[in-house]
């Protein structure tokens, strides 16, 4: 405690002095902040005034001058904020993935984050779905990562790029090419040297892509990897691209950058945290590649400071705002504004468990907050979508969990890109502290319920073996990663055949990843999964065939355990401690080629339920205008939805998920090919409906 004000009855020449240039001193010589109400308010440890943010020219489509960017700065007060191209700007960001949104949507999605009040959009790249071959690259269709970006520039939102190469995000081993598998001595997320290299080769391609939709003027050389300079991006450049796939009038506007104002490196490291050179490295691989943009990293509020990365704007995932939220990021940068990467307002389902929901109240609330104490922030999801196909990820904290299909994730959108409580809250909250009337909201996606369909014909999986692909043959079974097709990639995912002889009976052992079927020719006699690896085998009187149908249920996203991800079956096989030998190997992707072989199969007409994997094939009537609709699969068992080849993902009566989204972009006119791969037993038919049940 200082001691009280004395006066000294004598004056000073320095007191005198001070007296003299008392005036000049007030009238500004030095800084005021002690009688500007906003300091005052912060030095009280309040929330400053609210006051409106006028953001109508920070958008990508007005914005002229682009050679600062996103950068941080601090007010007359000291307190820390962004700013974009010298305006202050606070970050209202919602997460949209476009690989789990049919691309023929992607507009309606990002129109109505926009209409929502924000101004920017993060998406997540996989690079499981990127680079499906060691080498081969997928940027098409729904995977047109330019396209989607360039969009959202169009649409008037901003971009932060999150580009892996580890993502989480729910999906099959976190975004991690299956093939990374192969060879054990591969140390995942590590600066090992077989994990760096594939992660170099990949970002020569990926970053080559994202450079010129960079916010800032595109550099006329970029520095390709290891730091090598190349005199043009060897993929298609921006200007080409707009060319070919945009009016020329807006190609125009695009001639000095993009929308991407900021790119994260890698993901939630902090939790991981095995080499504490790597997020370096990957820092310096982006910069050598011709990121200009401000870098970021994300981690939960705890592992910040293993996450983070000298240099780089550390960010935070948050479920709710506390008084301790920001504890752990403060004592790491106290002069740099706050950014909460992902507030999570809902949470994924797995299966068997039940559908999680938050209340839109405290959604509500938590953004009030943030707006209130000028945090910037990202809704996480803001329009979580579909894990169509094979792609949902899995938990494993003592036993193996796979994602649903839907990821919902009772987000801001839902599934089908409807209107949510949790929407119209946060368009009023936001509506209210920007300084113009947000655009209108956009219509919803009709919905429709169309006749049910009941299949006609069926094809059990015995009969389908002729005309797939030559087996492998091998000594000992082989892994699905393993398998020596796709151009020595092997297999990620589906299902996986083995079938070898038996001749005797007894206790069968077998280390299968993640679940199987075990039949002895065509009867099922059991199962097994990677908790319960051991049947017993009746005694047989003569040779029968044996065979495992093993799925690959979804890698595990989340936690070391990426690193032993190995599907199909594991190591040997044995009855009575007897190892098993000389197995036939049926690879069963199921991909869009696969289907068009099925045409030259004859189906068989059904008569009864039948037990056992079976194709079930019907035809869905659309009429002359087809909606979306979800599927109820209520007297089916467990399985996959091909829609005209496309896999619409898993079904499972377990719930919580109990109906399929169908978006109306892939169905035809009229009829539709429909058919269901049944791993058990047979339903009756396929019902529709326009509320989805998850």
């Amino acid at each position: 405690m200082s001691s009280p004000l004395r006066f000294s009855p004598c004056f000073s020449w320095k007191r005198m002095m001070s007296i003299f240039f008392l005036p000049f001193i007030s009238s500004g010589f030095i800084p005021r902040q002690n009688y500007n109400k906003d300091c005052l308010l912060e030095e009280a440890g309040l929330p400053l005034q609210p006051h409106r943010f006028n953001w109508s020219h920070l958008t990508p489509l007005e914005l002229k001058d682009r050679s600062v960017g996103l950068q941080t700065a601090s007010t007359a007060c000291g307190k820390p904020h962004f700013t974009l191209e010298g305006h202050k700007f606070l970050i209202c960001g919602g997460s949209i993935h476009y690989f789990r949104v049919p691309r023929e949507y992607w507009r309606d999605r990002l129109q109505k984050l926009r209409a929502c009040g924000f101004n920017t959009v993060t998406t997540y790249v996989p690079w499981n779905l990127h680079e499906p071959q060691r080498g081969t690259f997928d940027f098409f269709g729904n995977l047109d990562l330019e396209a989607f970006v360039l969009l959202a520039a169009e649409t008037g939102l901003w971009v932060i790029l999150r580009p892996g190469p580890y993502i989480c995000s729910e999906i099959d081993l976190g975004g991690l090419p299956s093939w990374l598998l192969q060879d054990p001595s591969v140390k995942l997320r590590t600066t090992e040297k077989g994990f760096i290299q594939a992660v170099d080769r990949y970002f020569d391609h990926l970053i080559a892509r994202v450079v010129p939709l960079q916010l800032g003027e595109k550099p006329k050389e970029f520095r390709g990897g290891h730091g090598k300079l190349k005199s043009a991006p060897p993929y298609p450049e921006l200007f080409s691209y707009l060319l070919r796939n945009q009016p020329v009038h807006q190609t125009t506007r695009y001639r000095r950058g993009g929308p991407i104002i900021a790119v994260q490196v890698e993901n939630e490291y902090g939790s991981f945290y095995k080499d504490r050179k790597y997020m370096p490295y990957l820092q310096k691989a982006l910069l050598e590649r011709g990121i200009m943009e401000m870098l970021l990293t994300s981690d939960g509020e705890k592992e910040v400071h293993r996450g983070s990365i000298e240099g780089v704007l550390a960010t935070i995932n948050i479920n709710s705002f506390g008084k301790d939220s920001f504890r752990y990021l403060h004592r790491l940068q106290k002069n740099k504004p706050i950014m909460v990467m992902e507030y999570w307002v809902g949470w994924y389902d797995m299966w068997g468990d039940h559908h999680i929901v938050k209340d839109a109240n405290d959604v509500k609330n938590t953004v009030s907050e943030f707006i209130k104490f000028e945090i910037s922030f990202n809704v996480y999801m803001f329009h979580g979508g579909t894990n169509f196909g094979f792609i949902n990820g899995a938990t494993d904290y003592g036993e193996h969990r796979g994602v649903v299909t839907s990821y919902d994730y009772d987000a801001v959108l839902t599934e089908a890109g409807d209107y949510t409580q949790k929407y119209f809250k946060l368009r009023k909250l936001l509506g209210s502290v920007v300084a113009l009337p947000l655009p209108p909201l956009p219509k919803l996606t009709p919905k429709a319920v169309y006749p049910p369909v009941k299949p006609s014909v069926f094809l059990p999986l015995w009969d389908v073996l002729p005309s797939l692909d030559e087996p492998v043959i091998a000594h000992q079974p082989v892994n699905m990663e393993n398998l020596p097709i796709n151009n020595g990639s092997g297999q990620s995912y589906g299902f996986v055949l083995y079938e070898t002889f038996i001749c005797f009976g007894g206790y069968l052992r077998a280390n299968v990843q993640d679940s199987a079927q075990v039949f002895l020719n065509e009867t099922n006699i059991g199962f097994l999964n990677d908790v319960d690896q051991k049947l017993n085998i009746p005694e047989i009187r003569e040779c029968q065939l044996l065979r495992i149908l093993v799925e690959n249920q979804g890698r595990v996203n989340y936690s070391w355990k990426i690193q032993g991800q190995q599907k199909g079956i594991v190591g040997p096989v044995t009855i009575n401690g007897i190892i098993l030998e000389d197995f036939t190997i049926y690879s069963l992707e199921m991909k869009t080629s696969f289907f068009e072989r099925l045409r030259a199969v004859p189906w068989r007409p059904i008569a009864d339920s039948h037990p056992g994997p079976a194709f079930y094939l019907g035809t869905l009537e659309a009429g002359s205008s087809p909606m979306d609709t979800f599927l109820s699969l209520s007297n089916w068992t467990y399985g996959f939805v091909f829609i005209n080849g496309r896999n619409l993902g898993r079904y499972w009566n377990i719930g919580p998920q109990e109906t399929l989204y169908l978006p109306g972009a892939w169905l035809h006119p009229e009829g539709n090919e429909i058919i269901l791969f049944e791993s058990s037993e047979s339903g009756f038919d396929i019902q529709t409906t326009n509320i989805p049940k998850l």
